[in-house]
């Protein structure tokens, strides 16, 4: 497996294509200002990494992320990626997780106002979430230990399990299937 360690990369697609390889203590920032730098990978494990810039996960497959921030100016964190784990991870950006399908996410937070749009087999536990529309039109999703704080949470949700949680939010649930509260 290959190893990136300690770097600054600022690139446009600075480690596009990876199969197999861990990213560790690497910052993507810096006056280049490229997108997309871990674009269409598979297998990558990033551990406490800094995402400052824009798309950095798009169609990855299989991978993790653990003690990871990215920030708000990352806007759009992860698309169309699947089974992949964040563990103590913080994220941000306006649309922070889309399309995304078979994701587990155990610890840390996040800020962004469009979380997890269109998602299939979302899983999060033990997370802090602030988002004005959650999960909008998402399936299979549960909720285990998680404090959400929403405006318009989980419209169109469907097959939606939640245990143990907090919801502050407000016109929840419209047009919501399958719904079990524990």
């Amino acid at each position: 497996m290959e190893r990136y360690e300690a770097l600054t990369l600022d690139e446009e697609r600075a480690l596009y294509g990876l199969n197999g390889a861990e990213v560790v203590r690497c910052k993507f920032e810096g006056p280049a200002d490229g997108e997309s730098a871990l674009k269409e990978c598979r297998n990558v494990h990033l551990t406490d990494c800094d995402l400052k810039l824009r798309y950095p996960l798009w169609h990855v497959s299989g991978g993790s992320l653990t003690d990871c921030r990215m920030t708000d100016t990352c806007r759009a964190a992860l698309w169309y990626d699947d089974h992949m784990t964040l563990k103590n991870c913080d994220f941000g950006g306006i649309k922070a997780l889309r399309e995304c399908r078979d994701m587990v996410i155990d610890g840390g937070s996040g800020n962004s106002t469009e979380f997890g749009w269109m998602c299939h087999d979302l899983r999060l536990s033990n997370t802090t979430l602030t988002s004005e529309y959650p999960f909008f039109h998402s399936t299979g999703v549960s909720l285990d230990h998680v404090h959400m704080t929403g405006k318009y949470s989980l419209q169109y949700v469907d097959g939606l399990v939640i245990e143990d949680s907090v919801l502050d939010t407000k016109d929840a649930f419209w047009h919501a299937h399958n719904v079990t509260v524990r």
